[in-house]
């Protein structure tokens, strides 16, 4: 009999089962290893025309693991990598797990203001960066000494097509701004190093802290939520029994996962860089999806892709490209959407164009993220999150905590495996997201029908959502205060036809000759782009409460 609490069970896709089974492995080294043992000679990664088997992406990553053993750092040290989607990227996430570090995520795109942040609250002892953003480090590598820099470059990895890249980058589209970090070492010389050093493998449990991913959480900074092997490990498993019956329509010698979004973002770390592995898949990289010539070109060379994870605002965009049109699917067997609230119309567009629906998910990077996801055998875009993913609990809870009648909105609580182990250095905020029985809070109204389907309603918090990334307006009122002559200010986030949200701002000036290109100067120094305002309104005053707090939802209200 179907327990009565859990409604979605008796909706599980067939063969599906109800809990999920991660006995047999230690760690995510395991499941690393098992790939390495099984697929040796299959292509592992595809880059720029260039390919790297699982067997290179062994040796490659022990490699890497070797050399970062050999700088002396304590077990469980965090080495942070701000790269985009390149090859180097796989290589150094499994190879500080197999060093028996921790990985610290970094948005290539940070400021100096953020990264110094991250750094600093992660105490992290090393980090892995793309040429093209060595200078961002650089203004505050006296503030934030780290034992080693790992530089490297788009085309280290591949050759001599890849000193064309180079070339091409620095001298011809110069995105390179000059940089000088004193003692850094190349990625091909960290490999390098490694390779005459003896890697040893580290006794890893499930319990042992393998991402430090950051996010707003629900309110606030930014926190570093501590997800373990275990929290990871057993994530990629529920997401693969998931695709499971979706992926028996078609027999496929080697899945194809299409890898548009950013790997350091939580979605695509599961979802493509370690689900891939685990099913010994292809994964074929895309440094930059917002190249749409490129990208669209990259699909029309590539109609054996199977699996497509994206969000909205990246389906949308393509839709409105009229090359795209003529990119076809025809192998295509899981569309995956996640990172944002799908958009009806975007998603009944896609399928229209490509035959494919899109079936939505739901998740945050406290869940590693994987909660909720529609199965993959949907006919058409359901406007629902999906079910509960396998050995994973949801209830919807009022205001006064207690769990609100099927149909009525409330708080969407998670308890499940790949719940987080809380936040980094922060217990005060651990204890704010947690309920006393487990239950993580996730900031976001949803309800739930009867049949265990659960629906976004809205967010709780004021958090706004560009492109599938968290906008915390606390972080952005912080920045726009510290400018001269700004007395007042607020921010909230408003609808935007390419982004899904853009973040406007309110000001109360006490300099009236301040402007707006002044304060989108100063954003521009000290927010990575999706944070920074599109729309800057002066006011005379702002709305507030008695006690003098201002009242951001008259300002939405306006």
């Amino acid at each position: 009999m179907v327990n009565p609490t859990k409604p979605w069970l008796k909706n599980y896709p067939e063969g599906v089962p109800h809990d999920v089974d991660t006995s047999g492995y230690n760690s995510l080294l395991d499941m690393f290893q098992e790939a390495f043992d099984r697929y040796p000679n299959r292509n592992a990664c595809e880059y720029l025309d260039k390919f790297l088997t699982y067997r290179e992406l062994d040796q490659h990553s022990k490699h890497f693991a070797a050399y970062l053993q050999a700088l002396g750092l304590e077990p469980g040290s965090r080495i942070a990598i701000m790269l985009p989607n390149v090859l180097q990227f796989q290589i150094a996430m499994i190879g500080i797990l197999r060093a028996g570090y921790v990985v610290v995520n970094v948005n290539p795109l940070y400021t100096a203001r953020e990264l110094e942040y991250q750094l600093k609250d992660s105490s992290a002892s090393a980090l892995v960066i793309l040429e093209n953003f060595a200078h961002v480090y650089q203004h505050i590598a006296a503030d934030v000494p780290l034992k080693k820099t790992i530089v490297t470059s788009l085309g280290e990895m591949i050759g001599l097509k890849g000193a064309v890249v180079n070339f091409v980058v620095r001298n011809v589209k110069k995105l390179v701004p000059a940089w000088d970090l004193p003692g850094h070492i190349t990625f091909n010389g960290a490999l390098g190093e490694g390779s005459r050093h003896h890697w040893n493998k580290p006794n890893t449990t499930l319990t042992d802290i393998a991402f430090l991913q950051y996010t707003g959480g629900t309110t606030g900074l930014s926190k570093g939520a501590i997800l373990l092997h275990k929290n990871i490990l057993t994530n990629v498993i529920q997401t693969e029994l998931w695709l499971e019956p979706g992926l028996k329509r078609k027999k496929v010698d080697q899945l194809v996962f299409l890898c548009a979004l950013p790997m350091y973002h939580i979605f695509a770390l599961t979802a493509c860089s370690v689900l891939g592995m685990r099913k010994g898949g292809l994964l074929v990289l895309v440094p930059n999806p917002r190249d749409f010539d490129g990208f669209i070109k990259l699909l029309k060379n590539h109609p054996n892709i199977n699996i497509f994870p994206g969000v909205n605002t990246l389906f949308n965009a393509l839709l409105h490209k009229p090359e795209f049109a003529t990119v076809k699917f025809p192998n295509i067997l899981a569309t995956i959407g996640g990172g944002m609230a799908m958009q009806k119309v975007v998603a009944d567009q896609w399928q229209e164009m490509t035959g494919a629906p899109i079936a939505e998910g739901y998740g945050l990077s406290e869940t590693s993220p994987v909660a909720c996801v529609n199965s993959p055998l949907i006919e058409s875009f359901t406007g629902y999150i999906g079910l509960p993913v396998s050995g994973t609990e949801v209830i919807i809870l009022g205001e006064d905590g207690i769990e609100v009648p099927f149909g009525s909105p409330g708080e969407i609580c998670i308890r499940g495996p790949q719940v987080m182990a809380g936040y980094w250095n922060k217990p005060e905020e651990t204890k704010n997201v947690m309920t006393p029985d487990g239950f993580f809070k996730s900031g976001d109204i949803g309800i739930m029908n009867s049949d265990g389907y659960t629906k976004i309603v809205d967010r709780k918090k004021d958090m706004v959502l560009v492109s599938g990334f968290n906008v915390y307006p606390n972080e952005v009122e912080e920045v726009l205060s510290l400018i001269p002559g700004v007395l007042e200010c607020a921010v909230i986030g408003v609808p935007d036809a390419d982004s899904g949200e853009a973040v406007k701002a309110f000001i109360v000036r006490q300099d009236q000759s301040l402007t707006e290109e002044a304060i989108l100067a100063f954003c521009k120094e000290n927010l990575t782009n999706y944070k920074r305002p599109k729309q800057i309104v002066f006011r005379a005053d702002l709305p507030k409460t008695n006690v003098g707090k201002i009242l951001r939802r008259e300002l939405r209200d306006l």
